[in-house]
């Protein structure tokens, strides 16, 4: 037994001898290893590592936001420049726990409206305390047991601040909080644009103080012509890209405090108009500028300053005189918009007027849409010819239309019109030889009170054909969220009948313009633009808009002709729209008379029926050089007086007058 158990001992220790072995032959390769690495490190490959390591302690460092580039008219007159401002902003360090006191103390240097303290930026502030007592014992157990919730427990406490605690709030350190907290957690806060020089300097030399506040030489845009065009110029971010852009700016390389486009041209052009910051190289803790910063590109546009004014000016004293005309209490805008045939915008207005004072609309160009009227009857007829129904020529009769189950449609004389061929359809602005041509589309051949149905896919062949005009469709402007109109969602017999007269589906003022360029260019739909060039600081043409045709209109030219004949014979002697432009100016169009819809009282309810005018013309019908659409929503309404302003009229006579002053 004894010798047995000196047996396994000896075993034992052997086994424990091989393992320490195996250990130290382990640790002293890895030892090996090590010291290989650092021979590696320190004498092979010195140099290699030590430029790695240059490179990340030397690291790149982004100045702010440069200069953005300036905009100018197609004549190069400034319309947008860049202002220097000294501005303050604040973003919260980690463990800083002395915002109040932050507050103060600029409160004592920062001049601000301070009048737009609110109760909640003074509750916001009296709450930085725990205030307890604002809250019963029984309600803390609630939400110990989890019965209400701590953001009931903040709602309990500021229902309950009386007011003369409310009073004892410093109403300047309160609103100062309330913009340093202001906004998402990334972003500077803006607390002051436009510092004094005073305020400057006092804040700067003691910087060291101010924990999380920054001083920056920031920009603004200076618009030379005030109000005019800034819905189509857009804006730029305050301080930072905003959230909902967030995803599309960094994607394409911006850093997150960047100033940005965010609407109109700003935004849709941001790729050229974005300066180039500066860049530092930081070695050491010293900063050496190894680019200079470089201001954004010039933009050109298509507008003439000039006429844009002119045309302003005109509408304006144009809405004051209508609104002392009968029956115009729901009217307050108009739409105006004149390009050349190539698709250039030469001016674009859009104005609104509230209690008697007239304001820029043009943001609303875009998205706005209306019910047009007759001004599309040239498209309508494009159909009937297409499918074979009509010819050039054929004579339909204008009658009061009578189909089972319905009352009575007519043109605007309800005596009829007589029998028309296609121009003088056009030209008199027959509802009825449209109807008819509808049927017809659609396989019926009118008889009085028959029963009329849709077949041969109607409003597919119409919408089709109007949507190659550029009705219904984009109109390839270069501005952001363009409307499209509405489509009607009911496809019944009667809504068809609506539609051939342009009582249903409803158009943007864009689509309007694209529709008449495209007969005004013999049925070549171009798309429409505002940005012409832009330009570096040397004059290098970096980009350029030219005529662009998105398609053609499926339609033999001789129909396309006929369809300017139609429009020719509307503003002549006894046309529907004479003198809507001068007849030495050679014009050529399509008015339109709409039924409309108002909320009189702004409840949300549609509660009064309207009209609304249009017009789409070109000039010189013989070479046509120009497009004018205007639009006057709401202009009368369908009770009492029967007056009907002649402000659409008006308008188009003048500023195809003032076009052609200005060019001829």
């Amino acid at each position: 037994m004894y010798n047995d158990n000196l047996i396994n001992n000896n075993n034992n220790g052997g086994y424990m001898n091989s393992r320490l072995k195996i250990i130290s032959y382990i640790l002293i390769l890895m030892f090996l290893i090590i010291l290989i690495s650092l021979f590696d490190i320190m004498i092979i490959r010195h140099k290699k590592y030590k430029n790695a390591f240059d490179s990340i302690v030397a690291s790149e460092i982004q100045g702010s936001t440069a200069l953005r580039g300036k905009i100018y008219d197609r004549n190069n007159k400034l319309l947008v420049d860049n202002i220097g401002i000294k501005s303050i902003y604040y973003k919260r360090e980690l463990g800083t726990s002395y915002e109040i006191d932050l507050a103060h103390r600029l409160s004592l240097v920062l001049e601000l409206d301070y009048n737009l303290v609110t109760d909640s930026m003074l509750k916001d502030l009296y709450l930085t305390s725990k205030h307890d007592e604002l809250i019963t014992e029984n309600e803390f157990r609630m939400l110990k047991e989890r019965k209400i919730t701590s953001s009931d427990i903040t709602r309990l406490k500021r229902s309950r601040i009386s007011k003369e605690e409310l009073d004892k709030v410093d109403k300047k350190t309160a609103y100062i909080y309330y913009l340093m907290n202001n906004g998402y957690s990334y972003e500077d806060k803006l607390i002051k644009k436009n510092l004094t020089d005073s305020e400057y300097a006092l804040i700067y030399e003691n910087i060291d103080d101010y924990k999380g506040i920054k001083l920056k030489m920031d920009f603004d845009r200076k618009y030379i012509y005030g109000d005019t065009l800034r819905g189509v110029f857009g804006n730029i971010s305050k301080n930072s890209i905003p959230y909902e852009l967030k995803n599309y700016y960094l994607d394409k390389g911006y850093s997150i405090n960047d100033r940005v486009g965010i609407s109109g041209l700003e935004y849709y052009y941001d790729d050229y108009l974005k300066g180039e910051k500066s860049v530092y190289k930081s070695i050491n803790g010293k900063l050496t500028e190894i680019k200079k910063e470089k201001q954004g590109n010039d933009l050109v546009l298509t507008i003439d300053i000039n006429l844009q004014k002119s045309i302003e000016e005109i509408i304006d004293n144009e809405i004051k005189k209508a609104k002392d005309e009968p029956n115009t209490e729901y009217f307050n805008k108009v739409f105006a918009l004149i390009c050349n045939t190539d698709g250039e915008i030469l001016a674009m207005v859009a104005r609104i007027i509230i209690d008697d004072t007239i304001y820029d609309y043009t943001s609303y160009f875009v998205t706005s849409s209306v019910t047009v009227g007759s001004v599309i009857k040239g498209a309508s007829i494009s159909v009937g010819y297409k499918y074979g129904v009509i010819d050039i020529g054929s004579v339909l009769k204008d009658e009061c239309i009578k189909l089972s189950g319905t009352g009575t449609k007519c043109s605007w004389n309800r005596n009829g019109l007589g029998n028309l061929n296609d121009i003088d359809a056009l030209k008199l602005s027959s509802n009825v030889y449209q109807f008819k041509t509808a049927m017809m589309i659609s396989g019926y051949n009118y008889i009085y009170n028959g029963s009329f149905s849709l077949k041969n896919d109607a409003f597919l062949k119409y919408r089709s054909m109007f949507n190659t005009y550029g009705l219904g469709v984009s109109s390839g402007i270069d501005l952001p969220n363009e409307a499209l109109g509405l489509k009607g969602a009911n496809d019944t017999p009667g809504l068809l009948l609506d539609f051939s007269i342009g009582q249903y589906d409803t158009y943007t003022p864009l689509q309007l313009a694209s529709y008449i360029n495209t007969i005004a260019n013999n049925g070549s739909r171009v798309r429409l633009f505002l940005g012409k060039k832009a330009k570096d600081e040397s004059g290098n043409i970096l980009f350029e808009n030219k005529r662009e045709v998105l398609n053609s209109v499926a339609l033999d030219i001789k129909y396309i002709n006929r369809i300017q004949q139609g429009f020719k014979s509307v503003l002549s002697y006894g046309g529907t729209g004479f003198g809507y432009i001068d007849l030495e100016y050679k014009g050529a169009g399509k008015t339109g008379t709409s039924q409309s819809f108002f909320d009189s009282n702004k409840d949300g309810i549609i509660d009064k029926e309207t009209i609304t005018s249009t017009f789409a013309g070109y000039a010189p019908y013989d070479n046509p050089e120009i497009s004018i659409v205007v639009i006057t929503p709401d202009i009368s309404h369908v009770y009492g007086s029967s007056y009907l302003s002649s402000l659409n009229k008006r308008i188009s006579n003048k500023i195809s007058k003032k076009y052609f002053e200005i060019y001829k």
